[in-house]
C-alpha cells in the first residue's frame, strides 16, 4: 500500500504561481496524499485559490514557521515540502520520487532543480549547484525548500525547521537531520522551478549571497541576523510560465 504523503507548501502572495504547481498535484497518479498550504497572511487570491483547488488551508508565515506548521497538521507518515513556484513535470513524478526514497531507505531527501528558463546562464548555474550538491551529499547533506521529502517521525525528532534562522534554514535542516538519518539525492526525477529570484537579484549577487552564507554555517553557524534582508514572496511581475505541461 502507498505510504500517505502530505505535501506542505508555504505561501505569501503566490496567486500567480500556486495554480500551477496544485494543478500538477491534482494530476499525480500517486492518490494517497494530501495537501496543506501554510499561508503568510496573503493580500492577493492564494487563500481563495488554495481552498478552490481542495488544500487545507492553515496560518503560515516565513518559510521555516510555514512547513512547521504544516507539519503539525501532516496526516502523513511522510512529508514533501515545496516552494509555491514549483511544478510537478509529469504525472508520475509522486510515484517515482516516493518509490525512489523508500527503496534506498532514506529518511530525507531532496531532487535537483531543474530551471524554468532557456536562457544558458540559468541551467550552468543551477547545473554548478547541482554538481556541488552531489559532491557533497555524504558529508554536507544540501537540500533547498522547493523540494524537501522527509519522514515525518524525523521532523518531529528535530523540533522542524529552526525559525530563528534568516536564510538557508534549508540546508541547516538536512545537516542536523542527517544525524538521525539517511540522507539522499533523489535521481529519478528533476523539479522545474522558477527563476524568479535571480531575475530579481542578479546572480552574481545570488552567488555571492550563497557563498557567504554557507562560509558562515561552517565557520561560525546558520546566519540569525537579518544581514541579507530576506524578504519572503513576489510581486506578479515575476509570472513566469512553466516549461512543459503535465502529461
Amino acid at each position: 500500500m502507498e505510504p500517505m504523503v502530505s505535501i506542505v507548501i508555504p505561501t505569501y502572495n503566490e496567486e500567480n504561481f500556486l495554480p500551477k504547481l496544485l494543478h500538477s498535484i491534482r494530476k499525480q497518479e500517486y492518490k494517497n496524499k494530501e495537501v496543506i498550504v501554510a499561508d503568510a497572511n496573503s493580500t492577493d487570491k492564494t487563500k481563495e485559490i488554495a481552498i478552490q483547488h481542495g488544500a487545507k488551508l492553515i496560518d503560515g508565515g516565513l518559510p521555516a514557521q510555514g512547513r512547521n506548521n504544516g507539519a503539525k497538521k501532516a496526516k502523513g507518515d511522510i512529508i514533501l515540502f515545496l516552494d509555491a513556484d514549483v511544478v510537478l513535470p509529469d504525472a508520475y513524478f509522486l510515484q517515482f520520487i516516493i518509490k525512489e526514497f523508500e527503496r534506498k531507505k532514506l529518511a530525507i531527501a531532496t531532487c535537483l532543480p531543474l530551471p524554468l528558463s532557456s536562457k544558458k546562464i540559468d541551467h550552468v548555474f543551477h547545473n554548478f549547484y547541482n554538481v556541488y550538491s552531489k559532491i557533497l551529499e555524504a558529508m554536507m547533506p544540501h537540500t533547498r525548500g522547493f523540494c524537501i521529502l522527509v519522514k515525518k517521525s524525523l521532523h518531529e525528532t528535530l523540533n522542524g525547521f529552526d525559525e530563528e534562522i534568516k536564510l538557508a534554514e534549508d540546508h541547516d535542516y538536512a545537516q542536523r537531520a542527517a544525524e538521525f538519518g539517511k540522507f539522499g539525492i533523489l535521481r529519478s526525477r528533476k523539479i522545474p522551478v522558477s527563476i524568479r529570484r535571480f531575475q530579481k537579484d542578479g546572480h552574481l549577487r545570488i552567488a555571492a549571497k550563497y557563498l557567504f552564507c554557507e562560509l558562515h554555517m561552517m565557520a561560525i553557524g546558520p546566519v540569525k541576523s537579518d544581514i541579507f534582508n530576506y524578504k519572503f514572496g513576489f510581486g506578479k511581475d515575476f509570472n513566469q510560465e512553466p516549461i512543459k505541461k503535465i502529461k
